[in-house]
């Protein structure tokens, strides 16, 4: 049965995203860290599949995840060669991103928040290996990458972006684990508050160049984090299924990987057009805009989803079905079972 406390968290996640990255207003990642939420949430699931499909659940979490990047990879990797980007076997890690593939001109930027997907292809494959010594030393696994992330922090080392990931986003994913496990119910406020505190003290006295912009602020956004998600994730509301809920669950993959070449095509249309970017009026025609541009990528692609997850491809989730009538017996017609001989 569906938890549809959890769609509704995965639902406000994946608009606080794309409402980020439309505006930059850097409040939105205290009021909803979503990334770190967005891995917490996977981390529950993965270790939900761990359960009942063993080792072959890193193979189903995958055969869901790649085919959406596929579809975008076959726009993107296209365009970019004809712009000018220079083949090597590097270009393949598109179909499987371990590390950054190489990227240029608009999609430079266009698939900057691929690293998600870099990312989420690492914690799924090192989960089967990861559960079974969360679940013999759960609050030891869990402080290994806060306490990684504050010596890189602390030394002022900068390690490769995976390695940086794991330390900031492992603890959510772990996290998540708990969750599925049940060991989160019990809400322990002076842990929420600890680690709240930490995190925006460590934020206020190391403002990034964006100011109080948790992603600028690793050590800060993994901490704030953990107590929104220690919170968030210790109650289980009931929640009302709605349609809304339905079409972005079974979308947000594909929100996700589009969303930033939406967002970057309309600012550079506005630019190239002298329109307003910035002010009210200028985040308000850009988010509507975003939205219907978004509903059609989705309509056009999102199927993709459906058929990764083995489900009949749709235009749009959750739309019912019609009745189909069953014209009724005709009078004094004999039932099927009335026909059967009885020896």
């Amino acid at each position: 049965m569906r938890n549809r406390y959890l769609d509704l968290l995965r639902a406000v996640a994946t608009i606080r995203v794309v409402v980020y990255h439309s505006t930059g207003w850097a409040f939105l990642t205290v009021v909803f860290p979503a990334m770190s939420v967005m891995f917490a949430l996977a981390g529950s699931m993965m270790a939900a599949s761990l359960d009942r499909y063993g080792p072959a659940a890193v193979e189903r979490r995958l055969c869901r995840l790649l085919p959406s990047l596929w579809a975008l990879v076959a726009v993107a990797v296209p365009a970019m060669l004809l712009a000018g980007l220079h083949w090597d076997w590097t270009v393949l890690l598109w179909a499987f991103p371990l590390q950054d593939p190489p990227a240029t001109g608009f999609w430079l930027e266009g698939l900057a928040a691929m690293w998600y997907l870099r990312d989420f292809l690492w914690f799924v494959l090192l989960s089967p290996l990861v559960l079974p010594l969360f679940r013999r030393l759960p609050v030891v696994c869990v402080a290994i990458p806060y306490g990684a992330l504050a010596v890189l922090t602390f030394a002022g080392v900068t390690p490769p972006p995976v390695v940086r990931d794991l330390a900031l986003y492992g603890g959510a994913w772990l996290l998540g684990f708990a969750h599925h496990d049940g060991m989160l119910t019990r809400r322990r406020w002076w842990l929420v508050g600890v680690l709240a505190a930490a995190g925006a003290a460590w934020a206020v006295t190391h403002p990034g160049p964006r100011g109080l912009d948790l992603n600028d602020i690793p050590l800060a956004n993994a901490l704030w984090s953990a107590a929104f998600i220690l919170v968030t994730l210790s109650v289980t509301p009931a929640v009302r299924p709605r349609r809304i809920l339905t079409v972005l669950n079974a979308r947000a993959l594909t929100v996700y990987l589009w969303h930033v070449p939406v967002v970057l095509g309309v600012v550079r249309f506005a630019e190239a057009h002298g329109l307003p970017v910035r002010g009210l009026i200028g985040i308000g025609w850009r988010l509507a805009v975003v939205s219907v541009l978004l509903g059609a990528v989705v309509i056009l692609v999102g199927w993709v989803e459906d058929v990764a997850a083995g489900r009949r491809p749709a235009l749009v989730p959750g739309a019912r079905r019609p009745a189909i009538p069953v014209s009724p017996a005709p009078a004094g017609a004999a039932s099927p079972k009335s026909q059967l001989s009885v020896p």
